[in-house]
Parts: C-alpha cells; structure tokens; sequence
C-alpha cells in the first residue's frame, strides 16, 4: 500500500542546538539523535538516570534498584527502594523564589469569566483541599473518583488527592449513571469528587438526577460537593504523603469492544516521570511555557496536561465548554489572550476548524512554538492544514500516539526530525516499539502490529483487580512482548504510519487495509467534513467496504444530493485505492457516533449496521447517532 511521503516540516540549526533532546544527548556524550534513540533501548538504566537528572525529577527517597521483573516480566517493579510523591515537584515550585510568583494555572469557562492561580496559590489550595478531603474520610490508598469539569477545582482536587497518598479515578463529566456507577464499583471507590453541573453552549447541565441515582445504587459512597467550599473551611495538611515507587495514584478507565471496561493502574513514579520526559523531549515545554489541550478530566489527555505543565514549570490553561461557542473563533481566541505556546488538538477538532473561514479560527498572534495533536489517526491533509494554516508552517506538529494503558507516547514526533505529513517520525525514547509480522518480527514497508519489545517505563502496572485480563490483552498474542492493538508501516527513513486499529482492520478479497487509508482519500474530498470505513461480512469477500460521511454541508440532504455524493465518494475511492476496494455502500449522515473528545466510535458503528447490540456506550457524546445507525442496519438486513 501506499503511504504519504511528505516532508512538511525540517529542523533549522537553531532549533537543533536548543532542543531539549540535543541537550540530553550532550550530557551523554551522544551528538546523533537515531543513537540517543538506540542508547536509550540498549541502556535504558543509565539513560533514565540521566533523564532524572537532566529534568529534576525529585526523590524523597532515591531507588535502589531500576527494574525488577524476577516476580512477573510483564509487570516489573520500577525503582524499587524508591520514594516520592509525584505532587511534591509542583510544591516545590511554589516554594522557590522564581517561580512562586509565576502563572500555574489560567482557567476559563464558557461565560467568558477567567480565573488565574500562582503557583504559591495553587500549592496552598491543594494543602487546604487535601486536609478537607481528609476530613471527609479519605485516607492513603482510597479510591476517590473525581467528576469535575476542567478547571481549578479539577486540577487542584487532582494534586489534592494524590497529596493524600489516596488513589483518584477520573470520570468524564458526560457520563451517565450507569456509567459512573460501573466505575466507581469496580474501583471499589469510596468517595466521589463532584460539582453540581456545568454550562454547555450557554445552558446549565445539571449533575443533580445523576447524583440522586448514584447516591441510591451506592448508599455507602461518601460525595463530596463543593470543594472550594470545603478547602476555604479546613485545615491544611502539613507536607504530602510519601510514597513506594509502584504505589497507585490513579486509575485510568478505558472501554473495549466487549467486557468491562478495564481499569489501568498509574503509579507515583511511572505516570509522572513519562509525562515529564514527553513533555521535555517530544513538546519542548520549558518553564513558563503557556499549554492549552482543551480536554476532560476524565480521558487521559486531562491527566496527562495536567501533570505535564505543572511539573515542568509552565502555565496550564483550562478551558470549560464547547470549543465552537459563542463561534467558531472561540480557541484562536483563547490562544491570542493567554499567549498560548503550546496549543493540542483532536483530529475531530482539527477538522470541524478547517471548515470555516481562516480569520474565524486562526490565532491573530504568533505566540504559538508547537502543536500538538492526538486521540486518533489524522489524515495528511488535515495534518498538512494544522500545520501550515494554524500554524503559519512556523510550530511543528507534534503527532502523539500512546493511550491509556502507556500513560504518554509509544510513537511521536520529535522536534529534531523532519516531520511527515500524518506520520511520527521515531518511536519514543525508551520505548522499543516497532511494525511486526504475525510471529513478532519486524517489518518496514507493510503492515504489521504495533508491537514493543520490552516492558516500558509509564506503561499500565496492570488492570486493578484483573491481571488475567492485562496479560491476555496485551501479552498473548504474541508471547513475551506487548502487542499494542494498532496497524502500523514504518517507512524507509524509519518514520510510522498509524493506519486504525487491529480491531477496525479491513480485508476485502483477502486484501487487508486499514481504515484511516480509507478515511483518508475521502477526507481528502473537499466535500467531505468526516468518514468512518467499516468492514461488514460478506460470504463472497469475507468483508464488503461501507463508508459512512458527513458532508460539509449542512442537514437535512436532498435525496438528489446524498445520491450525487454518495456516487462521488464511490469512484473518488476505487480511483485512490483501487478496484477491489470500491465500497459496497456508501451512506450520507448527519454525524458519526462519537466520545467527547472525538473520537469515532467505528466498532459501534459496525455493530449496528451488523444488527447486533452496540456495546458500551458509556463514553458516547452523541446519542442521536444511534437510531440514524440502528436505521441504516434495518435497510441493509431488507
């Protein structure tokens, strides 16, 4: 198959003596970045040690060993010997001179009211927060869900709870009861971290009926409401809880396409410390940096900027509420007031902006050092407009792909190569990731799985409470390495190519093909605002291409016009790709099933148009879609 090979930004000598990496590999005594890269594999004690040193991760105390895998390989302990508390990096912050007084956190809601905490403040909000919670009966290892719009309660009930030495389980605000319900159970949560509701494109949305239902399947969960309220009338806490290395600090929970959702355990030494290398080498954040990724608390982005900013010294800029309100300009405006440096963004989000006008959602400024993207695969002329239209080709794109269950990258762009249209253009430092064949060897130029060698720093410390769960899924399918669940290419020039999920692989006629190549010669229509490929069964090819649009324009459709653009899409992908993938059926519709943060929900997709159950819908922002789905499946079965 073909892949984009378009070189869309390079490195200019300045930008390669100052990065960070450059700055690393000094320290090492290594001047060439592919040799960092493989020092970090070959030797990856002494190049985490370095990467300690060289970012000023803090210790309460130091390790004494690296990594233990004599009890389990695939679920080795991390720097044994070792205490911390990750928290204890941002109160040291707001306890020395030069950044005390410094912006930590900028936060605003839809309503346009904006509030701003120093680091000093921040600190000393957390210690009141924490001295609150323990108040209320939050104790060292408890679980504590947390449910709050992004913002500073958010953030400081984040650092609150992991002070504490308490174990936090970030819930999306859009969840139903059932939802938060099953979460907040398999976590065996004691109290949960709330708000009363939030505003969305200019109405209240009320947290009060959810609450109630909550409260009546879980008589014994202890709800914290008002917690600005609560930290004004306690008693700080004196200094934070140390803790071992491998201790839980939170629990991610992340849905598949059958089961529970399984829930991935981040430690105080693992999740930060990642975070931090990610945001240093791959983001070049440096102290006093200003970084918005619009995100929920709940998905792991929230987490990730959260602990990434802070950490590293630089300004956090919340945002509550939708990103196109009161217009389209709403984010190119935040960018230009706060002086935004480091600006993340769906490819969901990057689309729905390069339909309108560029003076509507480009930042007027030219503050902006780097953009970052992630949550899905971004076709190449989407990339390619992020990057020359958002970002005047000056900010490199910096493509992030890792999930849930890695805390920050598996692949990445890094600033000290050239970057590729859609592509990352080496796997991440210390993670030994690459494309493999059915056995887990390595192939460049085809498609194998994303697989990584060895265990990695950051990666889950397994599912809470279902190991057998954790090693079937990322450990059976090929014995003694992690097999990631994403289809990969790695070029010549050893840059990858994210071509959709295992799950979502497509094999028409014995020929397989990943969604996202699909996808993407249909977004490259000028007509076409989104698309999802699915495979759907078929006894003569095994599966039958259908692909489902979402035109530019707006509904409802004309029966003459779905028919014409129907048609189009058609002959424009059997022309792109070939005979053999015509699509079976190609269907126009309002929207595709969705999470919050955009991404499309293909299996859900797949299962209705199959005439089966949907699954968990626990993270979807759409309801609607559904019955437009549940329809389409019907007139297929006719």
């Amino acid at each position: 198959m073909e892949i984009p090979d378009k070189t869309i930004w390079t490195p200019d000598g300045e930008t390669l003596s100052d990065a960070l990496l450059t700055k690393l590999g000094a320290r090492l005594g290594i001047a060439d970045y592919d040799a960092l890269y493989r020092f970090s594999i070959e030797q990856p004690q002494a190049y985490w040690e370095e990467v300690i040193g060289h970012l000023q991760f803090d210790w309460d105390q130091p390790f004494t060993q690296f990594c233990d895998a004599s009890g389990d390989p695939q679920l080795p302990q991390w720097f044994t010997g070792g205490r911390l508390n990750w928290t204890s990096m941002v109160m040291k912050l707001a306890q020395e001179p030069a950044s005390s007084g410094r912006t930590a956190i900028i936060a605003e809601d839809e309503s346009g009211e904006v509030e701003t905490l120093r680091y000093a403040e921040l600190a000393a909000l957390v210690l009141r927060l924490a001295g609150g919670l323990r108040a209320q009966g939050v104790r060292s290892g408890g679980r504590v869900g947390l449910m709050l719009p992004m913002g500073v309660a958010a953030v400081a009930s984040l650092l609150a709870i992991a002070a504490l030495g308490a174990i936090c389980v970030p819930l999306f605000t859009g969840f139903a009861p059932e939802a938060v319900v099953t979460r907040l159970a398999l976590a065996e949560a004691d109290h949960l971290v709330v708000s009363g509701g939030f505003h969305r494109r200019g109405k209240f949305v009320s947290s009060r009926d959810l609450l109630a239902e909550v409260k009546t399947r879980m008589p014994a969960l202890r709800i914290v409401g008002d917690v600005r309220d609560l930290a004004a009338h306690a008693a700080p806490i004196a200094q934070v809880q140390t803790m071992e290395a491998n201790d839980p600090f939170m629990i991610v929970f992340t849905s598949g396409t059958t089961g529970q959702p399984k829930g991935t355990v981040h430690t105080h030494a693992g999740f930060p410390l990642k975070i931090l290398h990610d945001c240093a080498y791959h983001f070049e954040l440096r102290p006093g940096d200003v970084w918005l990724w619009p995100s929920d608390m709940g998905w792991i982005v929230g987490p990730i900027t959260t602990v990434g900013a802070l950490c590293r010294g630089a300004t956090l800029v919340c945002y509550d509420g939708a990103p196109d309100h009161p217009t389209a300009s709403r984010l190119a405006s935040l960018i230009d007031r706060h002086g935004v440096t480091h600006f993340g963004a769906s490819p969901t989000l990057i689309r729905s902006l390069a339909t309108h006008p560029a003076a509507d959602v480009m930042p007027a400024r030219s503050t902006l050092k780097l953009l970052m993207v992630a949550g899905e695969v971004i076709d190449p002329g989407h990339f390619e407009w992020f990057a020359r239209c958002f970002g005047r080709t000056e900010a490199p794109v910096i493509n992030y792909s890792g999930g849930t269950e890695a805390s920050g990258a598996i692949l990445a762009n890094v600033p000290v190569r050239p970057i590729k249209a859609s592509g990352f253009n080496s796997a991440s430092p210390g993670v030994a990731a690459f494309a493999a064949d059915a056995n887990g060897q390595r192939v460049r130029g085809e498609v194998g799985e994303l697989t990584i060698a060895n265990p990695f720093i950051g990666m889950t410390h397994g599912f809470w409470n279902d190991k057998p769960r954790y090693l079937e899924t990322y450990w059976s399918a090929v014995p003694g390495v992690w097999t990631h669940g994403d289809l990969v290419q790695e070029d010549r020039d050893g840059h990858f190519f994210i071509l959709g999920r295992s799950d979502d692989t497509l094999k028409i006629a014995g020929k397989r093909v990943g969604p996202a190549e699909v996808e993407s010669a249909v977004l490259a229509l000028a007509e076409i605002k989104d698309a999802a490929a699915i495979g759907l069964a078929d006894a003569a090819k095994g599966q039958r291409l259908v692909i489902c649009v979402v035109p530019c324009a707006a509904a409802p459709f004309s029966a003459q016009a779905v028919a014409r653009m129907e048609a189009l899409v058609a002959s424009h992908v059997q022309a792109a790709l070939g005979k053999p993938f015509a699509p079976a059926k190609v269907f126009c519709v309002a929207d595709l099933p969705r999470t919050r943060n955009g991404k499309v929900m293909r299996r859900v997709i797949r299962r209705l148009l199959s005439g089966q159950v949907p699954g968990d819908l626990s993270a979807l922002d759409n309801a609607a879609s559904i019955e437009i789905f549940e329809a389409l499946g019907a007139g297929l079965r006719a």
